[in-house]
């Protein structure tokens, strides 16, 4: 089933902290996935000249590869720190972004890549991830995060949403449904070049939007494409380093419900969600109609 939210701060200062108001959206709906929970925070402001990168690792070996497969990019680590199940490394780096991170996820299993991204997942709920991974003290201007029901792969960190779009900085999708057509697309961007890590079709979307981002496109324009090229039943979210965006199939068999004001846009798989942020306030909502998509993008 899963369920997903989404929160953009239009203007610094919110009266929310991104984490907690994220992991509360989640923990309204964790009731539609209990298995695994995530997040997506977008720092408010970043270094364009510094990397931040989440990794799965278990053990000392790993992190030695990690250690070495930066000093061979001529990646200078400035900062690393355990966290639960990852590792955290900041490092300076100036070349380009697709050949490191693939470099970098044949060290280690990569969560997340960018300038302003982390991505925190894991097994367990939106609680548990404040208490291993203190989620609810992480600040910025806006992100995405999921509560997943695993049908079609094991209960484990890696196969948790949400999913960075492999190869590219600070693009990363929280999905609900599934891709028909999964396999003609990947081959297709397989044929260009493009690697992937997992079978999930999470992963397709956000390197497929990536990719037309990269060409020029803005999101919006990528999310209008999406709408024709996808099959499937999908509601998903995605998130860039300007900002957030929807895009839902014409079926429309997967809810999706929104606020919006002055201050913030939210959206959820579920109006309990967004009624976490606003607790005994009544709120004026509404549904993205079949086939629609749409986006924000933070002020500066």
């Amino acid at each position: 089933m899963c369920g997903i939210a989404g929160l953009l701060f239009k203007r610094p200062g919110a009266n929310h902290v991104l984490g907690r108001a994220l992991a509360d959206m989640l923990d309204g709906c964790q009731h539609r996935g209990l298995d695994s929970t995530g997040l997506a925070l977008y720092a408010e402001r970043a270094d364009d000249e510094r990397l931040r990168l989440r990794f799965l690792v278990d053990d000392d070996p790993g992190l030695a590869r990690i250690r070495s497969a930066l000093a061979d990019a001529s990646a200078t680590l400035l900062e690393e720190r355990r966290e639960g199940a990852s590792v955290v490394v900041e490092v300076a780096y100036r070349g380009e972004i697709r050949p490191f991170a693939y470099a970098m996820e044949h060290a280690a299993k990569l969560v997340s890549l960018g300038h302003a991204l982390d991505i925190i997942k894991d097994v367990g709920t939106a609680r548990d991830l404040e208490r291993i991974y203190g989620v609810d003290h992480v600040d910025g201007s806006h992100g995405i995060g999921h509560v997943r029901l695993a049908t079609e792969s094991e209960v484990k960190p890696e196969a948790a949403h949400p999913f960075w779009a492999t190869g590219f900085a600070d693009v990363a999708i929280v999905h609900n449904g599934q891709i028909t057509n999964y396999w003609k697309m990947r081959r297709r961007l397989e044929a260009r070049g493009f690697e992937f890590r997992t079978d999930n079709d999470s992963e397709l979307v956000a390197v497929y939007l990536a990719d037309k981002m990269a060409q020029g496109q803005s999101l919006e324009a990528a999310l209008a494409q999406s709408v024709d090229d996808l099959d499937g039943t999908f509601s998903f979210l995605v998130s860039t380093r300007e900002g957030i965006g929807y895009a839902k199939d014409r079926l429309a068999a997967k809810p999706m419900v929104m606020y919006e004001d002055d201050s913030l846009i939210a959206i959820a798989s579920e109006e309990v969600s967004l009624n976490r942020l606003f607790p005994g306030q009544p709120l004026s909502t509404t549904e993205p109609a079949p086939g629609t998509f749409r986006t924000w993008s933070r002020s500066i």
